[in-house]
């Protein structure tokens, strides 16, 4: 009887699977679009030149101008708490009050370590889940290359974001926070304060860039689609007097190039901003800039290859000064290297009436079905085409008839072309059954299935995915499994 229960099971969990699929949201992403226009130089604008004849420091041109808002933007939207023991929420001090930040925890080990500062594309201030969803390899703006390589890495929240106190300032007062993320960075006991970087990508980019100009406490800065004039950005975003030339020139990196005095990185795809680098590279004969443009990519398929480069290339900077160099033929080399998806980062739940303590993806949310309270199911929040965000869990527990029955139903399970096989998990007798099933449209499912006894009691663990995500979300749902642990014997 107990046998046919679980064959009834399978036909309704994969039947569930797709009101899951349907049922999330999508994560933030940068939809910042830019205009490839063919123009000339604006560092050669005579007009604009005539203007900012005596800015010479942007610095000091910075902090003596007043910008004038026509738009009080913020937002309020809630931080979600980071992953455990990854990452703390915390809050730095600037010049308009204590801004938000994630920022990676202290390794405990007595030693200080280097640490980046990256910034997310997109015109947002604030801070969200965005460092921990799937990093596509073609779109990767997360950032996450970085922490996933071992180096410490914050993520700041500006001016107006998150309920931070101020309002958007469109890459000006914005420039202040970057500044005052580092000072907070370098005062922690365990950062390094001379083995700070800092790194962006499209608005992130620029943002970073312009930071460049404003400061060199920096050890090095990696800018990643970087646009020389504000008006390439999206100007339905811009929140100061567009009236005013003086205004755009302040967030207008060429102008400054020369007050660059850190390496910095210009990183673009041919098929992205390129004209945006060459007209800064054409605008400078600084020493500091070093820019290159990636044949056949575009303004996101750059990040992932190249971010893990130059993760490795900081943790390798150890020297009293900065020594990090990288040419055209390692940047190409990188371009071409395989996809590679980590394991996502992964929390632990804890059923206390059940003593069962398992991990799973931090981005997944565990919930009682809501016709059968004994079934939990787990899932993504978002509903992105990847093998985290599609894969489910459904988790069960009840009481064996008979003392062999994990063996029985091994042997039922082959019958029915699972592949099935007794094992122990952390010392419980279990079994491990995969198989591929079709659904009503003739489209293929993974199902994995462990059922796992302790004493008195079974649980059972249903993984489902889409059969072409099988074999990343294979090694996701291993990682659950080898997290299974009970602390109570009945």
């Amino acid at each position: 009887m107990k046998i046919m229960k679980h064959q009834r099971s399978i036909a309704i969990l994969l039947t569930m699977l797709t009101i899951f699929t349907v049922s999330c949201g999508a994560p933030q992403k940068d939809t910042a679009h830019f205009s490839n226009t063919q123009t000339k130089s604006a560092a050669k604008n005579s007009s604009a030149s005539s203007q900012i004849q005596d800015f010479h420091n942007f610095a000091q041109t910075h902090d003596t101008f007043t910008t004038t808002l026509i738009q009080k933007r913020n937002d309020d939207s809630a931080i979600p708490a980071p992953p455990e023991e990854l990452f703390d929420l915390v809050h730095y001090p600037s010049k308009v009050g204590d801004l938000a930040a994630y920022i990676s925890c202290d390794p405990k080990d007595g030693q200080k370590h280097p640490i980046i500062i990256w910034i997310v594309g997109g015109w947002g201030n604030r801070i969200d889940d965005f460092p921990w969803v799937y990093p596509e390899w073609e779109n990767d703006q997360t950032g996450s290359a970085f922490w996933q390589s071992g180096l410490l890495t914050m993520y700041p929240s500006f001016r107006g974001g998150n309920g931070n106190p101020g309002y958007f300032e469109t890459l000006f007062g914005e420039i202040d926070d970057v500044v005052s993320a580092y000072e907070y960075a370098a005062s922690l006991p365990y950062v390094d304060p001379d083995r700070i970087y800092l790194g962006g990508h499209s608005t992130g980019g620029t943002r970073a860039l312009l930071a460049s100009e404003y400061t060199d406490k920096f050890r090095a800065v990696f800018c990643f689609g970087a646009v020389d004039e504000i008006k390439y950005h999206n100007n339905t975003q811009f929140t100061f007097d567009k009236s005013n030339e003086n205004e755009h020139i302040m967030r207008s990196p060429i102008y400054w190039l020369d007050n660059i005095k850190t390496p910095t990185f210009l990183i673009e795809g041919s098929d992205g901003n390129s004209e945006n680098l060459e007209r800064m590279l054409q605008a400078s004969q600084n020493d500091n800039i070093h820019g290159f443009v990636i044949e056949d990519a575009d303004h996101f398929s750059v990040l992932a290859p190249l971010t893990k480069l130059f993760a490795q290339k900081i943790l390798t900077d150890t020297g009293e000064e900065p020594n990090i160099s990288v040419t055209q033929e390692e940047l190409d080399e990188a371009m071409k290297q395989e996809p590679s998806i980590p394991i996502p980062v992964m929390t632990s739940h804890r059923i206390e009436e059940l003593g069962l303590t398992f991990s799973c993806p931090y981005l997944w949310e565990i919930a009682p079905d809501e016709e059968d309270d004994s079934l939990l199911i787990a899932y993504s929040r978002y509903e992105e085409d990847n093998p985290w965000d599609m894969s489910v869990l459904y988790i069960s527990t009840y009481t064996p008839e008979e003392d062999s029955y994990l063996h029985g139903l091994a042997t039922y399970l082959n019958q029915e072309g699972f592949d099935a096989k007794e094992i122990a998990i952390n010392g419980h007798p279990a079994i491990d059954a995969s198989t591929i099933l079709p659904n009503n449209d003739g489209e293929n499912f993974y199902q994995r299935y462990v059922a796992l006894q302790n004493d008195s009691l079974c649980v059972d663990f249903t993984f489902l995915v889409h059969e072409s995500f099988l074999e990343e979300a294979d090694a996701l749902f291993q990682t659950v499994i080898d997290s299974i642990s009970f602390d109570r014997s009945e």
